[in-house]
């Protein structure tokens, strides 16, 4: 029969995973770092799925393809449960994330020196960061410097305070394992009850921190704002790419 499905594009899709909890079904799966369909019966066909992709790897279309069956969903779904009950270290669904690969990493450079004449003061200057808790009219934000972080980089970026966060209001988050949907709905509250001059959003390389800055973005444009963005990307080395 013909009906609406989905299809991933492979050339577009990095693997970052966003889509995966986004099926409700558990249609979507990470194989060999990419997003893939489980089976066409698991598909409803709805797109769910296409607002988390921030590669616009995802789209809905006519084609021949099995119904969508609830029972199967159910079962898949239930199947999923038992593995993870099974492996608990083990990401359900194939939903591993090319990110999340363990790595070992040397430091570039000497080590940093416990001298206390080294030691930099913070350049924090408001509480809370996280976005989650964040007031978007909090006065601190009024004609502010936004700067938006990913959870890891200030671990992974040892002056993270002197280049990045010096004279800028934060807000922290990952795109990971938060909804990304509510970073997009709580930055267009921000940006519309505040007037911020410039965004930097400082992001780590792996894939899936691409949905901080895909949420940014379409918090402007839903807030009908024209404000300059600017997008740092730091390795897993601590180095600016």
């Amino acid at each position: 029969m013909i009906r609406t499905i989905v299809q991933i594009d492979e050339e577009k899709c990095d693997g970052c995973g966003l889509c995966v909890p986004a099926c409700a079904e558990g249609a979507i799966t990470i194989v060999n770092g990419k997003a893939v369909l489980a089976a066409d019966n698991l598909c409803d066909g709805l797109g769910a799925c296409l607002g988390e992709c921030p590669r616009d790897a995802i789209r809905v279309i006519d084609r021949e393809a099995v119904p969508f069956d609830e029972e199967a969903v159910a079962e898949h779904r239930q199947a999923n449960r038992g593995a993870a009950e099974r492996h608990p270290h083990r990401p359900a669904n194939g939903s591993g994330c090319p990110g999340s690969q363990v790595r070992m990493i040397t430091p570039a450079g000497t080590t940093p020196t416990a001298s206390p004449a080294a030691r930099q003061p913070s350049q924090l200057r408001q509480w809370p960061v996280q976005l989650h808790l964040v007031p978007t009219t909090a006065p601190y934000f009024q004609n502010a410097d936004l700067l938006i972080a990913a959870d890891c980089v200030p671990f992974a970026y040892a002056e993270f305070h002197r280049d990045l966060l010096a004279g800028r209001a934060l807000v922290v988050g990952c795109p990971k394992l938060d909804d990304n949907r509510f970073y997009q709905e709580k930055l267009t509250e921000l940006f519309r009850a505040s007037a911020i001059r410039s965004v930097t959003i400082a992001r780590m390389e792996v894939p899936c921190c691409g949905g901080i800055v895909m949420a940014a973005r379409q918090a402007l444009a839903a807030a009908g704002k024209n404000i300059p963005l600017r997008e740092v990307i730091i390795g897993v080395d601590g180095t600016i790419k």
